[in-house]
């Protein structure tokens, strides 16, 4: 039996949806509960280390969000197909993760300036990323078979605050987005997902 799985996070793509989309893909059942900013401030002493999302597992809480995609990625079959594989799908994650930790900060960022600099910063990621996606000879980021990888980086590229404008300037990126995007279990996610709550501009509060 498999186990059941809770995953805890707040109404908006963020960290957890590229959870989502794994659990979904893999067409796993699971509770997406999406809690209110007034919730949090109950749940948040009784998480492992005060972060969300956290994944309930059989009623133990587990924290650490690409910790929980890798840990779900080979539940389902999805960190690659052998070894090397399985560390160049690592590798583009831990990329993408250098890469959003720039996108957040030029989303809470006011000066125009700063902005400019920080965008800068993130089309030195996409430079890459779509370099990366148009030269691959499988269509997928990391060997010949989709893996966890391809699943985070169309969850993140398809999610606020990256913007859908900048995305355009990526016509390989964008493509290959969409496909991830069309399959099984990810296109009726995002039909049914609900409309995202924006995280809110100024300090990161959780």
């Amino acid at each position: 039996m498999a186990p059941k799985y809770k995953l805890i996070y707040f109404n908006a793509a963020g960290r957890a949806e590229p959870i989502r989309y794994i659990l979904s893909f893999a067409g796993q059942e699971f509770e997406d509960s999406r809690i209110s900013r007034e919730e949090w401030l109950t749940l948040k002493s009784k998480t492992p280390f005060g972060k969300v999302p956290v994944l309930e597992i059989e009623g133990k809480l587990v924290s650490q969000s690409n910790v929980i995609a890798r840990y779900l990625a080979k539940q389902f079959g999805l960190l690659g197909q052998d070894e090397a594989t399985a560390l160049r799908a690592d590798e583009l994650v831990g990329a993408l993760d250098d890469m959003r930790m720039v996108t957040m900060r030029k989303f809470r960022e006011e000066n125009p300036a700063a902005v400019e600099n920080l965008q800068k910063e993130e089309n030195y990621f996409l430079d890459k990323f779509e370099k990366i996606v148009t030269e691959s000879s499988s269509g997928f980021l990391a060997g010949s078979q989709i893996t966890w990888a391809d699943l985070t980086f169309a969850s993140i590229l398809s999610s606020e605050p990256i913007s859908e404008e900048i995305l355009k300037s990526y016509p390989g990126l964008s493509a290959y987005v969409a496909k991830i995007n069309n399959l099984p279990g990810i296109k009726q996610y995002l039909a049914q997902r609900p409309k995202s709550d924006l995280p809110p501009k100024g300090p990161h509060r959780h």
